[in-house]
């Protein structure tokens, strides 16, 4: 019994030992000695130029047709109005009519430009929602220390915030060391296929390589994981691909006192059903484990020791992510059927019965896996299962750490807010920023504002604002990132 537990004790112990090694050789990611920005007084015209900004209702709409293009029109001309420095010393191209691109010659025509982006159309206001808002979602009115409506957060904040940092470097005779370039698409909330996509195809058709891309993505949360007191900084360096499949029903129709023993809707109610009980397997590589290696030193022993042991724990692990929506939404391509299409009389059958499902697709997956994955899935040769490739989109590539873009995002960071981590993440929703991969392998996504659990529910949401606090740290932010490129 002795040397059975002797030999049963050492491969335990070498484990344990290995498992030890792994977790104490974890050292931080986070830059240190870096010395705070220096103190820049932003007067409040800066909000107020944000509020003029937010009451143009620039709505976009899938069908270009149908927006209100006199909005869109003024809010362009606001621009060339409030930054008139921008405007006659950068050169703008109206992008397919409205979409802009900004260009800045820089010093050293030898180093490879950069360019920050955002966009400046919002989403609708739900019609019988705007009861539901503190303050009208175009008022743009300002209100203890926030500033609400529609785009404050999503993402005029962006596209104002560069601007003001621009203006107020040229006023300072400031010239940048790199050439820039600033992108604000005007469809981004229905593709992007015709602004933000329309830009990336012109800078490669001109053979333009960016060191850097930066959009919008993440935040600085302050309440992300209860074991890491401290705000986090989210910098997205990959986006999840999108696809929605229309899964087909047919059976026959006719009265409902006689139905078949499978009706069409039951055919795909069976379908769906099989399809959610299938998921997508689940993985840790790539962004999320980015996001592992920056943030398992900042954590307590036992949840460094079982970062640092991935190998051997990763079960566990995706386990514990998958129980909240987030969590597993970062690990796997996740479904999720939303429109259901079938019937318009209680006595008849429907001879069809349609479901569209939406995906957010992982890198490493692709639209075509997901079209198999479905069909293995269902198992239904009946079910017809389609895909609208004018808005197909594969996941973006994950860009690196070890990068010249990455390593100043995160010094200024840490220069604007001393007291903040920064982690690498991968961005659940999709950005206009997933074009420029043809034009640069180094695309991130971050927005240099504090927001908690609830103010993640604004953008799209009621009640969007932001605080004048955060929107004056918005253009130092971007001031001293342009600075220090």
């Amino acid at each position: 019994m002795w040397k059975l537990f002797k030999y049963l004790a050492i491969p335990f112990v070498i484990l344990v030992l290995v498992m030890l090694f792994n977790t104490l050789r974890l050292s931080s990611k986070q830059m240190t000695g870096i010395p705070p920005a220096p103190t820049l007084a932003i007067g409040d015209s800066v909000v107020g130029h944000l509020a003029s900004a937010i009451q143009f209702r620039t709505v976009s709409n899938a069908d270009i047709t149908l927006i209100d293009s006199a909005q869109f029109e003024k809010f362009i001309t606001f621009l060339a109005k409030t930054y008139p420095l921008v405007h006659a010393q950068l050169q703008l191209e109206r992008v397919n009519q409205y979409a802009l691109l900004y260009s800045w010659k820089g010093k050293n025509a030898k180093l490879k430009p950069a360019l920050l982006m955002g966009h400046y159309d919002v989403v609708p206001v739900i019609q019988g929602t705007e009861r539901l808002w503190k303050h009208k979602p175009f008022a743009a009115e300002i209100a203890d220390g926030f500033l609400y409506g529609r785009g404050t957060l999503d993402d005029k904040v962006t596209v104002i915030g560069i601007l003001e940092a621009v203006e107020h470097l040229l006023q300072k005779g400031y010239q940048p060391e790199r050439d820039f370039y600033l992108a604000f698409g005007h469809d981004e909330e229905v593709s992007g296929h015709n602004g933000g996509k329309k830009i990336a195809e012109l800078l490669a058709a001109r053979k333009v390589e960016l060191e850097f891309v930066m959009d919008e993505g993440g935040s600085i949360q302050v309440d992300a994981i209860s074991d890491i007191p401290k705000p986090i900084a989210f910098v997205g360096v990959a986006e999840k691909g999108y696809t929605t499949l229309t899964l087909t029903a047919v059976g026959d129709g006719g009265h409902s006192s006689m139905p078949p023993p499978q009706t069409s809707i039951g055919e795909l109610a069976t379908a769906i059903d099989r399809l959610q009980k299938h998921p997508f397997p689940a993985r840790l590589e790539g962004a999320v484990g980015y996001l592992q290696d920056y943030l398992a030193p900042e954590m307590p022993f036992g949840t460094k020791m079982a970062m640092a042991n991935r190998w051997l724990l990763k079960s566990t692990i995706i386990s514990m992510l998958a129980q909240s929506n987030p969590g597993n939404a970062s690990v796997r391509t996740t479904i999720a059927p939303t429109i259901l299409e079938a019937g318009v009389k209680d006595n008849v059958l429907p001879i069809e019965a349609i479901a569209k499902v939406n995906f957010r697709i992982l890198p490493g997956d692709s639209v075509a896996g997901v079209i198999a994955h479905v069909k293995k899935a269902i198992d239904n040769k009946r079910i017809k299962v389609e895909s609208n490739p004018k808005f197909d989109t594969n996941p973006s590539p994950v860009s690196d750490t070890a990068t010249l873009g990455f390593r100043l995002i995160h010094r200024t960071i840490k220069r604007c807010f001393p007291d903040v981590l920064v982690s690498p993440y991968l961005v659940l929703g999709a950005t206009d920023s997933r074009f420029f991969s043809q034009v640069s392998p180094n695309v991130y996504r971050f927005m240099p504002v504090r927001m908690n659990d609830e103010d993640l529910k604004r953008p799209h949401g009621t009640n969007e604002r932001i605080s004048t606090a955060d929107f004056k740290n918005v253009v130092k932010f971007y001031v001293e990132l342009i600075q220090g490129s």
